[in-house]
């Protein structure tokens, strides 16, 4: 059974810093693309990161120089480094995966989530 479970979420001040986790089992971590996604209360879910099967990593307009993704194979985690968070980041962050790519993961995780006060 794929399961992907994140952690790491919490309230942070603006401008802070949070390092979320999403810890993989059930499948053959290195040959799927494992995203990060947000999505907060009457907005759309929107992309933040992915890392593909082949190693590229992928982010997204709004987080890109803020965030950094990376990936523990030995231990099927991937981490997403958040930095100078802004209170537009708060959201529920899910990661995500599949065989296939980054574009519409299969697997998905319960989400964490992440608020930034002013």
């Amino acid at each position: 059974e794929v399961q992907l479970v994140e952690s790491g979420g919490g309230l942070v001040q603006a401008g802070g810093s949070l390092r979320l986790s999403c810890a993989a089992s059930g499948f053959t971590f290195d040959r799927y693309a494992i995203g990060w996604f947000r999505q907060a209360p009457g907005k759309e879910r929107e992309g933040v990161s992915c890392i593909t099967s082949d190693g590229r990593i992928i982010y997204g307009d709004t987080v890109k120089g803020r965030v950094t993704v990376s990936s523990d194979n030995a231990r099927n985690t991937v981490y997403l480094h958040m930095n100078s968070l802004k209170p537009e980041d708060s959201a529920n962050y899910y990661c995500a995966a599949d065989q296939d790519g980054c574009e519409a993961p299969t697997y998905w995780g319960q989400g964490t989530q992440v608020t930034v006060s002013s």
